[in-house]
C-alpha cells in the first residue's frame, strides 16, 4: 500500500508551528534567566533538569501506547518500585546485567498481568489497576520488612553500577530507545492496531483487528518501557522506598502531565517526539519553581495537579465516550 503524502499545506503549518515552538521557548528561557538572576541557563542546572527528565519520559511513552488505545492503569507506580527493588537487589548481587534484566523482566511482567487481566476480565481497566496498585504496593511493603529481605532491599543500589542511570549515559539511553520507539508506533502493524482501538475499538474489529492480542501487545511494549524506567530510577536514585494508601499514584502524576501534553501537541508533532519535548518544558518549569524557591511538597504539587486537569480538559475537547 502506498503511504499518503503529507500535503504541503500541512507540512508548512508544521514548520510554521515549529519556528514559532522554537521562539516561545527561547524567549521564555530568557525570562526564566532573567527571574532566576542567571542561574537557569547555567550548563549544571540545564544538566540537572536533563538528568530527571529521563526517566519520567518513558513512562510517558508508555501512556502513549495506553491511551492511544483507550486505555489507564494507574497500577504504575507501584509496580516501578517493585522492578526498582529488583533491579536493586539483583544488581547489587550479581552485577550490573543482572540488575538491569531482572528490573525489566519484573516491570514487563507485571503490566502484562494487568493487560491480560484487563483484557480476560472486562473489568474498566482504572478499576482493576486501582485494586491491583493495593496489591503491589502491599507485597513492597511486605519486601521491605520482612527479615528475610529488609537488608538487601534497604540497600542502595551499589553506585559503580548507576551509571546508565547518570548524564550523559542517561541521554544517549533515551536516544536510542527513541529511535525503537519512534518505528514501533509509527512503522509497525502492532502501531497500527493500537491506534485503530483507541480510535474505535468496533472499528477496529470490523477491519479484522484482534483487539485481545493487540492489548497484549500493548501489555508487553508498556511493560518493557515500565521495566527501563524502573532500571533507569534506581540508577539515578540509588534507593526506592514502598508505598501505601495508593501513594505510589503520584510517581505517575508528572509522566501522567507530560502525555496529556503530548496528546494535546500531537496535532502539530508526533506524539513520540513531543514526550521527551514536553518532559523537559514540564521540568524546566519545576526546576524554576525551585529556583524561586517554592516549596515542593505543597504548590509545586497543587500546581502540577492543576496543569493534569487543564490537560485534560483540552486533550478531551471532542472525544466521545469515556476512558476505559
Amino acid at each position: 500500500m502506498a503511504k499518503p503524502k503529507v500535503s504541503s499545506n500541512g507540512a508548512r503549518s508544521q514548520l510554521i508551528f515549529a519556528g514559532a515552538f522554537i521562539v516561545i521557548a527561547a524567549v521564555c528561557a530568557l525570562i526564566f534567566n532573567a527571574l532566576t538572576e542567571g542561574h537557569f541557563l547555567q550548563w549544571m542546572n540545564i544538566k540537572i533538569i536533563l538528568g530527571n527528565m529521563i526517566y519520567p519520559t518513558f513512562m510517558a511513552w508508555g501512556m502513549c501506547f495506553l491511551f492511544a488505545c483507550g486505555y489507564t492503569d494507574m497500577s504504575w507506580g507501584a509496580v516501578v518500585v517493585l522492578a526498582s527493588f529488583a533491579t536493586g537487589v539483583l544488581g547489587n548481587m550479581y552485577g550490573l546485567a543482572a540488575g538491569m534484566l531482572c528490573g525489566i523482566f519484573v516491570g514487563t511482567g507485571l503490566v502484562f498481568f494487568n493487560f491480560w487481566i484487563f483484557s480476560a476480565t472486562k473489568i474498566p481497566a482504572w478499576i482493576a489497576s486501582l485494586s491491583l496498585a493495593m496489591v503491589y504496593e502491599a507485597f513492597a511493603i511486605f519486601l521491605q520488612v520482612n527479615n528475610a529481605t529488609k537488608a538487601a532491599i534497604a540497600k542502595p543500589f551499589d553506585k559503580s553500577l548507576r551509571f546508565l542511570g547518570q548524564f550523559p549515559y542517561s541521554l544517549i539511553v533515551l536516544l536510542v530507545c527513541f529511535a525503537v520507539i519512534y518505528f514501533i508506533y509509527n512503522r509497525t502493524t502492532v502501531g497500527f492496531n493500537i491506534r485503530a482501538i483507541g480510535g474505535n475499538e468496533r472499528v477496529a474489529r470490523s477491519l479484522g483487528v484482534n483487539v485481545d492480542r493487540t492489548l497484549l501487545h500493548v501489555g508487553i511494549i508498556c511493560g518493557l518501557l515500565i521495566g527501563v524506567t524502573s532500571f533507569l530510577q534506581e540508577s539515578y536514585s540509588g534507593y526506592t522506598t514502598a508505598k501505601n494508601s495508593l501513594a505510589s499514584i503520584f510517581l505517575i502524576l508528572q509522566p501522567l502531565a507530560i502525555a496529556l501534553l503530548s496528546d494535546i501537541l500531537q496535532k502539530k508533532v508526533n506524539i513520540v517526539i513531543a514526550v521527551p519535548i514536553c518532559a523537559f518544558l514540564m521540568y524546566a518549569v519545576f526546576n524554576l519553581l525551585t529556583l524561586l524557591h517554592v516549596p515542593s511538597g505543597t504548590l509545586q504539587e497543587a500546581m502540577l495537579a492543576l496543569f493534569i486537569i487543564a490537560f485534560g480538559i483540552i486533550g478531551q475537547r471532542g472525544v466521545q465516550g469515556v476512558v476505559k
